[in-house]
């Protein structure tokens, strides 16, 4: 990146900080944390412990980040390398991320970026000018990535409120300030366990490795008694929704999977699984180490901030996630897919300067699609 486009990014990154530092939530048991940051162009700085919000504001003014991140796990030692830092336990964090979802909109806002000679052009595999494959992709998400994305944040927490007990208090939904969404756990039985056990959670979550005889399917001599009905708990009763329709064509429904068989059923519970299951980044989940970006952060991939969503439905984060001021700035833009921030329209654009508020000259040069002029 420039030198003129890291200058005003981080111009418009201390001012945010400055301006909205009520925003950014503070974590509790903040001193048993570790923090991180990192600068434009530069590598990460972890391993940082923080007592309070002075110290995290001062962190914020003194160094202006690209990015900012707090441990989900709460350390005796958080400034000591890892193996020193005597591990406690840590919240329970899923991200789910349109990038995931394997929607077809995202070919119609993917840009490629050439890393040879610079070249923008709509979501391609090789260079419409020096016919380079070295590419760069970048998405400007659209509603509809966010609207499939709140779909699997409801799914994940009805099953965790349903399946394990946990209330809709203990439930924090941020905007990531991109592409999707971070689901926090608080105050669960999941505080102490370990990645292993993670990583089986996620797998009941996402329905992976899941057997026929579970859902009534037996190899040998199948019976119709076995197939779960509408009213029960958990997964056999999500099954039985999705598998059945309504409880009119249960019974017939049931005489066609005995008739086709165990392979036939496997390749249906497949299908079934692929659309009732959660769809979220196992990894994320199961690193019992990561640090997270911080709620009330920029995201330097968009410039939007990672903020609570209150209200899941209406939630709006094109509207409500950016919070960069108004001035007007003037850029030379390549921007061939149009995107919309704060209820206004911008782009296409090609190979021009233009002039626009700051918060949109922000995301194009997050997204490598402007430059200061």
């Amino acid at each position: 990146m420039e030198e003129s486009d890291i200058k005003f990014l981080e111009e418009s990154f201390k001012k945010y900080y400055f301006d909205h530092f009520d925003l950014i939530r503070v974590p509790e048991r903040t001193s048993e944390r570790e923090f991180g940051y990192q600068k434009f162009n530069s590598g990460m700085t972890r391993h940082i412990s923080i007592k309070d919000d002075k110290e995290l504001h001062l962190l914020l003014m003194q160094n202006i980040p690209s990015d900012v991140y707090c441990s989900n796990a709460y350390y005796s030692f958080p400034n000591l390398p890892m193996n020193e830092k005597d591990w406690k336990e840590a919240d329970l964090i899923f991200d789910i991320d349109a990038k995931d979802l394997n929607l077809s909109c995202r070919q119609d806002h993917t840009i490629s970026i050439c890393n040879d000679c610079n070249e923008v052009s709509k979501n391609s595999d090789q260079c419409i000018k020096c016919n380079s494959i070295k590419l760069e992709k970048k998405s400007l998400p659209c509603k509809n990535c966010i609207d499939f994305s709140k779909i699997e944040v409801s799914k994940l927490s009805e099953i965790l409120i349903d399946d394990f007990a946990i209330t809709s208090e203990d439930i924090h939904v941020y905007f990531s300030g991109n592409e999707g969404f971070h689901v926090y756990v608080y105050n669960s039985q999941f505080q102490q366990i370990g990645s292993r056990e993670r990583s089986e959670l996620v797998d009941y979550l996402m329905l992976h490795g899941i057997m026929p005889e579970t859902f009534g399917m037996k190899k040998f001599k199948p019976n119709r008694s076995s197939f779960p009905d509408f009213n029960e708990k958990g997964w056999r009763g999500r099954f039985s929704k999705q598998m059945f329709g309504s409880k009119s064509k249960r019974s017939k429904i049931i005489s066609e999977l005995l008739v086709n068989g165990y392979t036939s059923f496997q390749k249906d519970l497949d299908n079934i699984s692929e659309k009732i299951g959660v769809k979220v980044d196992p990894n994320v989940t199961m690193d019992i180490h990561r640090i997270f970006r911080l709620p009330g952060s920029i995201n330097s991939k968009s410039g939007l901030t990672k903020i609570l969503c209150r209200d899941l439905k209406k939630f709006d984060p094109y509207s409500e996630a950016s919070f960069l001021n108004d001035d007007s700035i003037e850029i030379f833009a390549n921007c061939p897919i149009e995107f919309k921030l704060k209820n206004k329209k911008f782009g296409p654009y090609t190979n021009e300067k233009i002039t626009v508020p700051t918060y949109a000259a922000v995301y194009m040069i997050c997204k490598k699609l402007a430059t200061i002029d």
